[in-house]
């Protein structure tokens, strides 16, 4: 039929009759781009946060300085003090307790999200509330950590300072109706802008929020977040000043056969952090079946805080002090052991109660003594390793987190970071990966994950760049294009459509006007309505401008537009010849593109079956 129109070829290419499509009201995919004003935009508010989430955590460590004078020494001062030097004698099981008792009523009369360590419920906020916190958690979380920490909880201050930050970013996004996607960031910057203001480790509060907050890698995030991360520290330096958080001896440069040994190191302590992660949601779940309301689990975890406080009183409060003399060799042998067994005992009773604190630090505590522990041994039994105990400390300390979380990179870093001992980065690497590779074994989720994955929230763990992304619109649309006239009527159209030639079964065609202009396109359902006069031309059929694709856009361009435009088909154009339509992009060529990674996945499978088959034929 000579009103219907086949691409011809030129130059290796499907293009069509000159057509000369009219673009002005035709909707193009929107090209991404890396970085624009916007982003400037939301880093300005980024950093803006990060002031503030910097403020905030200097002022979170006072009011538990504050809360510990009072708790275990009855006097008013905001110095740093720890409660383990307490005179309360049997009194001091009765102080955890009045906080726990505090905690379960902010908890069921303030939000009971402020549960748990942070981490876990600012993640499902990600994924589940498009980054939405409400504003009560910014100051309900410091404040109820501060009390559970201050009346000896065995917990660290980064966990409520990364959800208080977090939450901070979260409330100024809703204010200034930013999209998900940027409360995203900005609740990301804030959380690591809480973990650089509390360590001082600015590059590990980028990986940590890459890692378990953002769930991508690219510029428009991670900008914000790293420049929030950086004015975080330098408020902390206001405060503090620049030492590291854990000072320790210098390192020597390690042997061969040494960093051997602290990647073992690091593969028993990632099974010990899968029995860990196990452990404290065993507690938790236990905790459910007591017959007395949620709000007053925290005090009755805090009985055991108490008794074992009393018992061993270096478990309680933060124990910043143990993991640097942990790292330094000052803690060894039987005392070693008692600290990290019972300070893990407390934290993970007074966790799964439901109470409000941090993981990181108890973990450090734990994993610092395990790893000095398991290089204790291995010095006595094998001297000619030449193992260093605060090296296979400083390992294990990071190699717990990194099993734990599985925030690898972070952990390496942030043990750097938190001691500035370069000739440690090496063993880290080791040690922490193979804690990682142990624990993806052994463990489906991690301690950050397992909460919300109970709640039937799926959690990325892995990080791929899109495919769609990746691939070109001509390499995967369907050449050539097969057009209709617009001045064709739809009585002409169905006869063609009745010939069952090959052309005429596709389900959706680009319709031109006299001049061989896109004016819009037409799809099976559009032509063979059984309620439209066959003799009404096909430009009367036409009801919305057509959106079009160009060869050099992607396929997650492509695939956005036509979600937007509630289109199923795009006609495909060149940008060196606009007035060409050259083919059509349909759902299903989408679909398609992802045909050569399953093939190559299939064959991959295959070639492992083979080979397992000769191995056992052999």
């Amino acid at each position: 039929m000579d009103s219907v129109s086949k691409s011809s070829t030129t130059e290796g290419l499907p293009v069509a009759p000159s057509l000369e499509p009219s673009l002005e009201a035709a909707h193009v995919p929107r090209q991404a781009t890396r970085v624009d004003r916007r982003v400037v935009q939301v880093t300005f508010v980024a950093v803006l946060v990060a002031l503030v989430a910097g403020v905030i955590a200097q002022g979170l460590a006072r009011l538990i300085n504050l809360i510990t004078h009072i708790a275990f020494y009855g006097r008013f001062a905001w110095t740093p003090v720890s409660p383990s030097e307490n005179q309360l004698g049997i009194f001091v099981l009765f102080v955890p307790i009045v906080g726990g008792v505090l905690v379960g009523f902010m908890a069921r009369y303030g939000s009971k999200a402020i549960r748990g360590h942070g981490i876990p419920e600012a993640m499902e906020q990600v994924l589940m509330n498009q980054s939405r916190i409400p504003a009560r958690m910014a100051f309900l979380k410091p404040i109820s950590a501060a009390i559970a920490i201050g009346t000896g909880g065995p917990f660290g201050a980064e966990g409520p300072i990364i959800a208080t930050g977090g939450a901070l970013g979260s409330v100024v996004g809703q204010f200034l109706k930013t999209t998900a996607d940027e409360r995203k960031i900005l609740l990301s910057a804030g959380a690591a802008a809480g973990m650089s203001a509390t360590f001082g480790a600015p590059v590990s509060a980028v990986l940590l929020a890459i890692e378990l907050l953002l769930f991508e890698f690219r510029p428009r995030s991670f900008i914000p977040v790293a420049l929030a991360s950086v004015t975080a520290a330098a408020v902390r330096m206001g405060f503090v000043g620049a030492a590291p958080v854990f000072t320790m001896p210098d390192l020597a440069q390690p042997t061969g056969a040494a960093i051997a040994s602290y990647i073992l190191f690091g593969a028993a302590v990632g099974v010990a952090s899968v029995y860990i992660t196990r452990a404290v949601y065993w507690i938790e779940d236990a905790f459910e079946y007591l017959p007395i309301h949620w709000m007053w689990w925290p005090a009755l975890g805090a009985v055991a805080v108490g008794a074992i406080g009393y018992a061993v009183p270096r478990t309680l409060g933060i124990g910043y002090e143990n993991i640097e003399q942990i790292l330094s060799g000052r803690i060894t042998g039987s005392a070693l052991v008692i600290l990290f067994t019972f300070k893990f005992i407390s934290w993970a009773v007074s966790l799964g109660s439901g109470t409000s604190g941090g993981t990181l630090a108890p973990l450090f505590t734990i994993g610092g003594g395990l790893g000095a522990a398991l290089g204790s041994a291995t010095l006595f039994l094998f001297p000619h390793l030449g193992v260093d105990m605060r090296i296979a400390a400083l390992v294990g300390m990071a190699a717990i987190f990194a099993g734990a979380s599985r925030a690898l990179l972070a952990s390496v870093i942030f043990a750097f970071e938190t001691t500035m001992q370069p000739l440690g980065l090496l063993p880290l690497l080791g040690g922490c990966t193979a804690a990682y590779l142990v624990s993806s074994l052994l463990m489906k989720h991690t301690i950050m994950t397992e909460k919300i994955a109970r709640r039937g929230v799926q959690v990325l763990t892995e990080y791929t760049v899109d495919l769609l992304a990746q691939t070109l619109v001509r390499n995967s649309a369907s050449y050539p294009a097969v057009s209709l006239k617009a001045e064709m009527t739809l009585e002409q159209v169905r006869s063609w459509m009745a010939s069952d030639l090959p052309e005429s079964r596709h389900q959706g065609f680009p319709v031109l006007d006299e001049e061989g202009r896109l004016i819009g396109v037409l799809t099976r359902r559009d032509l063979l309505g059984p309620h439209i006069p066959v003799t009404r031309s096909l430009k009367e059929l036409i009801k919305r401008p057509p959106a079009v694709v160009y060869e050099d856009h992607t396929l997650r361009e492509a695939a956005d537009l036509m979600v937007g435009e509630d289109i199923g088909r795009l006609p495909v154009i060149t940008r060196s010849h606009p007035s060409q339509v050259v083919a059509m992009l349909t759902r299903s060529d989408l679909l398609l593109a992802h045909r050569k990674r399953l093939e190559e996945a299939h064959q991959m499978q295959q070639s492992i079956r083979w080979r397992k088959g000769l191995s056992a034929s052999g």
